[in-house]
């Protein structure tokens, strides 16, 4: 058909050489070849997505192997991988809060292939309100597939510090000024962004350590080399059970079922304390639709999978969030305008 249909339009072309540039109407054979092209070339991209895939995937996460994240990521590309008959293969690019991972993906080529699941912040908002240039465009680099999970952060500090609610977190702070440390998991990560914030609201000095991913950042709460942090249910509840770990806040909407005794920001009168940790699946930018919607309907009938949700986003302190593509594109849209607004509330300048 592409044959039948490139030979009508060079026709068009030996006729239109006689025309000069008069004007005249097409005959019905260069109409006619230009429809079988344009068919031709609007087919491709279901061609491929139908065929899609067709060897294996590699799926980049931009931060350390262990977390809630990682095993989340590794989760999911087993089953999608079975289910495909493809492997899909977990390749950790941890460093620069998730920068040198993304930057993989961001150049890689557009065809489905390469997959990156992560935390949409700081990796895709929080970073470009931290530094002057990135080598890639947070907002053409990458293109959603679906939101995977969220859990909502909570503020916690080692049992060492005398301090059993926010509030005598706070006045404790204050008596210490620079003494006590908060971790976090980079710079642009919700915990530094989140103190950052209550450092300028409460008009008070604490010490920021960055770490190079949560579970690193998870040791050092533990040992007491830093006092205070913040992190999802998943990764602190069981440490507050078992008395390793004190929680103070959520900084969310709603109480963790797994700590029910624990009060939201806004119960306890500071409704600016908001951080959920979103984990989303992203594309190199440019990848053909079709494609992007056969990974997305996959993706979400495993996670629709009530064995998967409870074994690996339950259970880990997870709720599932399935998504459209457009729909984790506006989250990451309002998400960029509020990580912005706290960005400028706490004096972060990019570097």
């Amino acid at each position: 058909a592409s044959r039948i249909g490139i030979l009508k339009i060079l026709q068009c072309k030996r006729s239109m050489m006689f025309k000069g540039l008069q004007l005249f109407k097409p005959p019905m054979q260069c109409i006619a070849g230009l429809f079988t092209v344009a068919g031709m070339v609007v087919s491709v991209p279901a061609a491929m997505a139908q065929g899609f895939p067709s060897r294996p995937i590699r799926n980049v996460v931009p931060w350390p192997p262990g977390a809630p994240l990682d095993v989340i990521a590794r989760a999911l590309s087993t089953e999608v991988g079975r289910r495909w008959g493809q492997p899909v293969v977990v390749e950790n690019r941890a460093g620069a809060a998730s920068i040198i991972g993304a930057e993989v993906v961001a150049k890689a080529a557009p065809d489905g292939y390469t997959w990156m699941v992560t935390p949409i912040n700081p990796s895709v908002v929080g970073n470009r309100f931290l530094y002057k240039s990135l080598p890639f465009d947070p907002d053409k680099s990458f293109a959603p597939v679906s939101l995977l999970a969220q859990s909502s952060q909570l503020v916690v500090v080692h049992p060492s510090v005398p301090a059993n609610n926010y509030q005598e977190l706070l006045a404790l702070i204050r008596q210490q000024p620079g003494k006590l440390n908060y971790g976090s998991f980079g710079l642009g990560s919700q915990p530094n962004m989140m103190f950052e914030l209550m450092k300028k609201r409460e008009s008070m000095d604490i010490t920021h350590v960055a770490y190079k991913g949560i579970a690193p950042m998870m040791t050092a709460i533990t040992a007491g080399e830093v006092q205070v942090t913040a992190a999802g249910a998943g990764s602190v509840a069981a440490l507050v059970k078992s008395g390793k770990l004190k929680a103070l806040l959520v900084a969310g909407p709603d109480r963790v079922p797994d700590l029910p005794n624990v009060p939201t920001a806004s119960e306890a009168g500071y409704p600016y304390m908001q951080a959920s940790a979103r984990f989303g699946l992203f594309v190199t930018g440019g990848t053909p639709d079709a494609i992007i919607r056969r990974i997305n309907q996959e993706v979400v009938q495993v996670l629709g999978t009530a064995e998967f949700t409870e074994k690996h986003l339950t259970a880990l302190g997870y709720q599932r969030v399935a998504s459209t593509p457009e729909a984790m594109a506006a989250v990451i849209r309002d998400e960029v305008v509020l990580v912005g607004e706290m960005a400028r509330a706490a004096g972060v300048k990019p570097e």
